[in-house]
């Protein structure tokens, strides 16, 4: 007996939407991956995965035992970026604190620094950084450059005042002003991030495995004998889909509001209209994968590894593209979530509106339209 009752082209996908939608509440495993999973991987990846430097942890040698040299070691202690953990009295020390990690970086203060200042001459502080996390090591490098940079010109200025000096200009009037993340969180910069690299592993791995489910249950066979046309049953495979995908994002930008403080600063139209657009495209190239893959376990591991490793690599989620080598910045042309990821940013972050971000969405429509209809073609050719 036919799986869909002949009728109009609605009533067909309407149909096939019912039919999907019965066996998403039946199967626990598509509930999970639909809800669950993209909530489990908002939250461990949004504390997990955080650029931000703040109270490093420093070890500071003062070897000049003097007023000058405590009022260093306050100034950094007042500072949110450092905190001053260890005291050693010798530079041997230091090997064993950096060995063991219980600081990331160290300050020695020679013997004389009081007495180098009083006389005007320049005293070298030493600065020891641990290296191992290269990223980390240039973060902290820039803040004790700022820092020392800053506490210089305050003594110059206390100098000067010592010898009747009413003022000093500096050269250059320095007045930065960030925009779109003015406190620098590494969260509003990763959260919208996340959300492309959810949805398009979510998307895939959900839909791979629809068709193939009907291969391996024998429902193929009442589908082949049934008045559907291909794209008709593209489109109720990836209705029920969509909305579940669409709801989920709902869920995952009211819960990146409470927990990371990440506002949508642009219109909340535009943005579930772009989803909308790179949900087609993913949908699509589960059923690609679906249409392809005789076993569950095979469309899995296809779908998990077509998406997460470009995904996570080369859309620049986390890594930037700009410092990518060119050949590897040719291939993120072909990774979708790069342009999705664009125009996210752009919405959540910037309130870009649509002038900004239509390339984005251009790519994303050939795409999905390339995806479906490589879909469609495949499910004729298997007998559709």
């Amino acid at each position: 007996m036919p799986l869909i009752s002949p009728g109009t082209k609605a009533d067909r996908v309407a149909s096939v939407i019912k039919k999907e939608l019965r066996q998403i509440m039946r199967d626990k495993r598509s509930l999970g991956i639909l809800f669950f999973i993209p909530l489990f991987m908002l939250v461990m990846f949004g504390y997990a995965l955080n650029f931000d430097v703040k109270h490093t942890s420093l070890a500071v040698v003062d070897l000049d035992i003097s007023r000058e040299s405590r009022h260093l070691i306050s100034e950094f202690s007042h500072s949110e970026y450092f905190t001053v953990k260890h005291l050693p009295s010798a530079v041997n020390e230091l090997d064993h604190l950096l060995g063991s990690e219980k600081v990331r970086a160290a300050i020695v203060i020679p013997r004389g620094y009081a007495a180098d200042l009083a006389k005007g001459r320049s005293p070298t502080v030493q600065v020891i950084l641990d290296g191992v996390n290269a990223n980390a090591a240039n973060t902290i490098q820039g803040y004790l450059n700022a820092f020392f940079l800053n506490y210089s010109y305050q003594l110059t200025i206390k100098v000067a005042r010592r010898l009747g000096v009413a003022a000093i200009n500096q050269p250059i009037d320095y007045r930065p002003r960030i925009w779109f993340n003015p406190e620098l969180k590494s969260a509003k910069f990763l959260i919208p991030g996340l959300i492309g690299f959810i949805l398009m592993v979510v998307g895939v791995i959900s839909t791979s495995l629809s068709i193939v489910k009907e291969k391996e249950r024998g429902t193929m066979e009442q589908l082949l004998v049934s008045p559907i046309k291909p794209l008709e049953l593209i489109m109720g495979k990836t209705i029920p889909y969509i909305a579940i995908s669409l709801l989920s994002t709902a869920i995952i930008l009211v819960v990146g509001y409470v927990l990371f403080d990440v506002h949508v600063m642009g219109s909340l139209l535009l943005l579930f209209l772009t989803t909308f657009i790179f949900l087609l495209g993913a949908l699509g190239m589960g059923l690609l994968i679906s249409s392809i893959s005789e076993t569950q376990q095979l469309a899995f591991l296809v779908a998990v590894i077509s998406t997460i490793l470009p995904s996570f690599l080369l859309s620049g989620f986390v890594f930037s593209i700009r410092n990518m080598p060119e050949a590897i910045q040719l291939i993120t042309y072909a990774v979708p979530t790069r342009y999705y990821l664009v125009a996210l940013r752009g919405i959540i972050l910037k309130g870009a509106g649509f002038g900004a971000i239509w390339d984005q969405l251009l790519f994303l429509m050939g795409f999905a339209t390339v995806m479906l209809l490589v879909s469609a073609i495949r499910i004729k050719r298997s007998g559709l």
